[in-house]
């Protein structure tokens, strides 16, 4: 008698047997039924058919690439935006940062840009820029009095401090344009209309690369972690650009000893506890910071103080080492971070992620061509603050 279990029994032996007479004689049968099994894999329940099995080896899944209309609507973000001060003449630059910036991490966050330039920009850039994103971008010009040189400076001792520094053989001396971009960022470039809403920025500069994917988020990491201030270089100043800044920092110090940190990165700064400044500075072309820092009381009054006392333009006072001496000293050194993670160049410097960040980030960088403990770095002496 043909009971149900036998019968079953008898049909698998036909199976099982059609199967391997099917081998023999039918050419290309294996790979057609290769294909069969990897069309059921990809069907849309397949998945969830996988997590019940008890599979010994992985099974690679397609996935369809994102498409443009992707909804952002319920995916949680910081209050952010990328900004990049820029000029026509710099487009081809300036795509390609958005580009790899768009790439490597917002494709997937969809952030918006702000641009700025003291002209205005021309159609022709804002076409070559909007179609590189999805994401919201807004070009800005920036107002004369936060850009051009004050009228109030000394225009003839000025030009006698750029004439020094060119005999000295130093980059930008005779650059006027150049500081006032050094004053527009270290005071002004947070109080731009544009800028109002936001409170975290990363800045992206024209012809910089981006080697590594970013598979989280800086901005929220910023946020969740109490962060004010992020780097990926730190290397020392050309000290004739800077004399008098120290001396400037230790007579606003003076007058004003509350706005200094309890737990501050002085020895970032300085090998002696703030007799002398060692020009370490984090380099300001890459940053993810807090605005309302910048807009703080303290950083405010800090601010001023090096206004009056024309340093931007009687020497050439950078915003690196203005933003990174105020984060130093009115942040608590756990409020500065490294972007160890997110690999960065501005000629001629560079920093490539290591080991597992190196691999996970699918890193286009040479692991060996890495700043951060070169002759001029400070990056072990940011570490060091934490021993």
């Amino acid at each position: 008698m043909l009971t149900p279990r036998r019968f079953i029994v008898v049909l698998l032996v036909v199976v099982l047997s059609l199967h391997f007479f099917l081998g023999l004689v039918v050419k290309d049968y294996e790979t057609l039924t290769a294909r069969i099994s990897e069309r059921f894999r990809s069907h849309p329940y397949s998945s969830q058919m996988d997590a019940g099995l008890n599979t010994s080896h992985a099974v690679q899944v397609y996935e369809e690439p994102r498409q443009d209309n992707t909804d952002f609507t319920y995916q949680r973000r910081a209050n952010a935006t990328f900004i990049m001060l820029c000029r026509n003449s710099e487009v081809q630059g300036v795509a390609s940062s958005i580009q790899q910036v768009e790439d490597r991490f917002n494709r997937n966050h969809n952030y918006p840009w702000v641009l700025l330039n003291e002209e205005p920009f021309t159609d022709e850039f804002k076409k070559r820029v909007s179609v590189l994103t999805d994401a919201p971008i807004s070009f800005g010009l920036i107002p004369r009095e936060h850009w051009f040189q004050p009228d109030w400076i000394d225009e003839d001792k000025a030009k006698t401090e750029r004439t020094k520094l060119m005999w000295k053989g130093i980059i930008y001396a005779g650059s006027v344009p150049y500081r006032n971009m050094c004053r527009f960022n270290s005071g002004f470039f947070f109080q731009h209309e544009l800028l109002q809403p936001y409170r975290y920025y990363w800045r992206v500069e024209p012809g910089v690369k981006f080697f590594c994917d970013v598979s989280y988020d800086p901005f929220l990491y910023m946020e969740d972690n109490n962060k004010t201030y992020g780097f990926t270089i730190s290397l020392v100043e050309w000290e004739a650009t800077i004399p008098s800044l120290w001396s400037t920092v230790e007579e606003f110090m003076a007058l004003h000893p509350e706005y200094v940190a309890q737990e501050n990165s002085m020895d970032f700064l300085s090998n002696n506890g703030g007799e002398s400044y060692n020009l370490c500075h984090y380099w300001s072309n890459f940053e993810i910071a807090d605005m309302d820092f910048w807009r703080g009381e303290a950083y405010q009054a800090f601010f001023r103080y090096l206004e009056a006392k024309g340093g931007f333009y009687y020497e050439r006072w950078g915003d690196a080492p203005v933003h990174s001496i105020a984060a130093s000293l009115f942040a608590n050194k756990s409020q500065v971070h490294f972007f160890r993670d997110i690999g960065y160049r501005h000629d001629p410097f560079q920093h490539c992620p290591q080991g597992d960040d190196w691999t996970r980030g699918r890193c286009a960088c040479d692991p060996n061509d890495n700043f951060d403990y070169a002759q001029n770095s400070c990056t072990r002496r940011y570490e060091n603050l934490f021993v």
